[in-house]
């Protein structure tokens, strides 16, 4: 049979031997494969550590020896490098593969024609796809989930394969992941086929990182999230005391490099104490922002990129080192600087101003009165212009209205970091009120948890 020998060639790509849960999945992949339905949808979820990357990795090497064609996807561009680096195959972000922009130096963007024929999309880190209304999105519907199955399944005989971990944060603003909900998928009217990993590979079974993982994974399937975990440590997973923090990043940085350590807070406050920290105990910065600090975009900006013809739009999220700042300076009463910005999760650099006060703010409602004030500031450069209309369109193109809001990324929140891997993860919860230990809480520590491929730090994490 067509589906047997499919599963052949999965499992021949696999550099071990499949557990029993692991060669049922395999088979059913085969299968599903086999199947000319054209409504198919496969939704493959997995605890961490139960090998779900790795057999995506062994059906991208099949399908692409088999000379089928596989398309990578993922919500953020880090989550794309993420899929990219292990399946060995070109990813790229949703947003950039099903929306077009409906002409040049428009912020609007229309969904895509599906061009292709016979294609499987894989899409990674499907916990994190959103699908509320939001009439303010220049993408589509402003429903990712809605755009996404229309865009993949308008195409000639295309499939998806949605991969995650509902253990994970759901979207911002929803209690689940929709990607994840089978009820939700088969709304669309798909035929949907719905595998679970549960058992954790045998070579990943001495990770500490993982153990902890599962037991947090386990509790939240009991629904015994009103205390707090107890964790447990291994060579892998440490409590550090506030005294050792410093030392400790410091040790990370020249172990594995920067872009290899992260840490992860609850807040946005927490975050930019961290970075201001690290900036001034670690790196020795002492001026406001340098070359080689490593900034974050904090809302998306459609601006600077105009004059690219390979880049569509700077994502909020998206993290890029700074290679040369020049000409700080104050204007407008806020303060501005040029920058050169190479892409940490891409293969390129784009000039653009950055708006130097939004790194201050602790959360993205702190930055919308500071843009109103500069709208109405920018607005007294043009006293001629009469027309409401038309002095708005000419404020929404000035350069300094649509600087780059941005903040440091040497820390970041867990939403942030959600879909992205980095060898060595600083975790700060912060201190805890009992009403803040719920299945949120959890959610999120598994999530910041399995962030980490070598190494996890608790911050005075206390037990008690």
């Amino acid at each position: 049979m067509i589906s047997d020998f499919l599963a052949q060639q999965i499992t021949s790509q696999l550099p071990y031997t499949p557990n029993e849960q692991q060669t049922l999945l395999i088979k059913e992949l085969g299968q599903f494969l086999a199947s000319h339905d054209p409504n198919k949808l496969f939704l493959l979820k997995g605890y961490a550590g139960t090998g779900k990357t790795t057999i995506v990795s062994a059906l991208v090497g099949a399908l692409s020896t088999l000379k089928q064609t596989t398309i990578l996807l993922a919500p953020t561009g880090r989550a794309a490098k993420v899929i990219a680096n292990y399946s060995h195959h070109p990813a790229y972000t949703i947003h950039k593969k099903i929306y077009r922009q409906q002409e040049l130096g428009t912020e609007k963007f229309n969904l895509a024609d599906n061009l292709y024929k016979n294609a499987l999309f894989i899409v990674d880190e499907a916990s994190m796809i959103a699908n509320i209304s939001n009439d303010s999105t220049p993408f589509g519907t402003g429903r990712l989930l809605d755009d996404l199955i229309n865009y993949v399944y308008s195409g000639d005989h295309c499939a998806m394969l949605l991969l995650g971990d509902n253990a994970q944060l759901p979207p911002v603003g929803q209690q689940f992941s929709p990607a994840l909900e089978r009820t939700k998928l088969e709304s669309y009217g798909l035929k949907v086929s719905e595998f679970q990993l549960t058992k954790v590979a045998r070579q990943e079974q001495q990770s500490g990182i993982l153990a902890n993982a599962t037991m947090l994974r386990q509790m939240l399937a009991d629904n015994k999230t009103t205390q707090l975990p107890r964790l447990q440590y291994a060579d892998d997973i440490q409590l550090l005391e506030g005294t050792q923090v410093v030392e400790q990043i410091e040790k990370s940085y020249q172990e594995v490099g920067a872009e290899e350590t992260l840490i992860i807070t609850r807040t946005n406050y927490q975050t930019n104490q961290f970075n201001q920290g690290i900036r001034g105990q670690i790196l020795w910065k002492e001026d406001q922002i340098s070359n080689g600090d490593r900034i974050m975009v904090v809302k998306n900006n459609y601006h600077w990129t105009k004059d690219y013809d390979n880049i569509e739009f700077l994502a909020n999220g998206d993290i890029f080192e700074i290679k040369r700042i020049s000409n700080i300076r104050e204007l407008y009463g806020f303060h501005f600087a040029n920058a050169s910005l190479k892409a940490i999760d891409y293969d390129w650099e784009i000039e653009a101003i950055l708006w130097l006060d939004t790194m201050q703010t602790n959360t993205p409602e702190e930055n919308y009165p500071l843009q109103q004030k500069l709208f109405n500031q920018i607005a007294e450069d043009y006293p001629e212009i009469h027309n409401k209309q038309e002095l708005i369109k000419k404020i929404y193109e000035n350069d300094y209205y649509n600087a780059l809001q941005i903040r440091f990324a040497y820390a970041v929140t867990c939403h942030k970091a959600q879909g992205g891997q980095w060898k060595n993860i600083f975790i700060n919860t912060g201190n805890l009120t009992d009403e803040q230990i719920n299945t949120d809480y959890y959610r999120w520590l598994y999530t910041a948890i399995t962030r980490a491929t070598k190494q996890v730090y608790m911050i005075n994490y206390n037990q008690k």
